[in-house]
């Protein structure tokens, strides 16, 4: 279990711990104690130090408004990803000048718009090109892209599974893994939960947090069972066991179209 607060500006108090208590009611548990990247920082920092001696950090000092300009330009940012490579080769005179306007550089990997493949557990082949990606903010802090694939090779992580709105990060993280040497886990993206109106489930769409469930009369045990049968490990009407549960479940058999929450 991993608790991805990077962002430590953004959150919020308890949160975290709300979670964990939903996934103990769900009846899920997890291995070993509990990890915080937030407190794995000195980590990030040893893979950012051999990036850099590896000659593939450079600073860059766009905003993302210069950035979404430059890539909006006839024959921008197309070919090479989404990042155009403005700061790639500056001068130490750029560099300083850029820094005398008080402007904090964010740190990039040199990518070179490397395309990167692999199969998926679920959507099979996928792609992508991958861009010039920031690893270290500009506000000092390591970006997720750095972080998650340091976690995962330390924490032994062999396969992610995770929604398909964040396929199109996977290439980027392969990248980063095959610079620092570290072994690539699998992947499977499966279909998101959606509210009635077809978009990503959310706050506006209502009952969405447990206790939100619980408050409509909908006890842990239910949900799961809705949940089971959403996958099609669970009939109507039935509530299947945690072990029962675990027995009947087979990856392959997983849908590939997003699932619709009722209300």
């Amino acid at each position: 279990m991993r608790i991805d607060d990077l962002d430590s500006a953004r959150v919020r108090p308890g949160v975290a711990e709300q979670q964990l208590a939903d996934l103990a009611a769900l009846g899920l548990d997890w291995d070993g104690p509990v990890v915080r990247q937030s407190e794995r920082r000195a980590l990030y920092g040893d893979a950012l130090a051999q990036l850099d001696a590896g000659g593939l950090l450079y600073p860059c000092y766009c905003t993302r408004a210069e950035i979404r300009e430059a890539a909006s330009a006839p024959h921008g940012a197309q070919a090479q990803g989404a990042y155009p490579g403005t700061c790639r080769e500056l001068t130490a005179a750029q560099r300083a000048e850029r820094e005398r306007a008080g402007r904090p550089p964010a740190l990039r990997l040199r990518a070179g718009a490397t395309l990167v493949a692999f199969t998926d557990r679920l959507l099979g082949h996928c792609e992508g090109v991958v861009d010039d990606l920031v690893v270290c903010r500009n506000d000092g802090a390591s970006a997720y892209n750095l972080a998650v694939v340091v976690d995962d090779a330390a924490q032994g992580v062999g396969e992610v599974v995770r929604g398909a709105d964040l396929v199109e990060t996977t290439p980027r993280q392969l990248h980063v893994a095959a610079c620092l040497d570290l072994p690539a886990p699998s992947y499977a993206h499966v279909p998101l939960v959606l509210g009635a109106d077809g978009t990503r489930l959310a706050k506006r769409h209502g009952a969405v947090t447990l206790a939100d469930r619980g408050a409509a009369g909908q006890s842990p045990d239910q949900l799961r069972a809705e949940l089971a049968r959403s996958v099609g490990l669970a009939a109507a009407g039935e509530a299947p066991t945690l072990d029962e549960l675990l027995d009947r479940f087979d990856p392959s058999s997983l849908p590939t179209e997003p699932m619709v929450l009722p209300t």
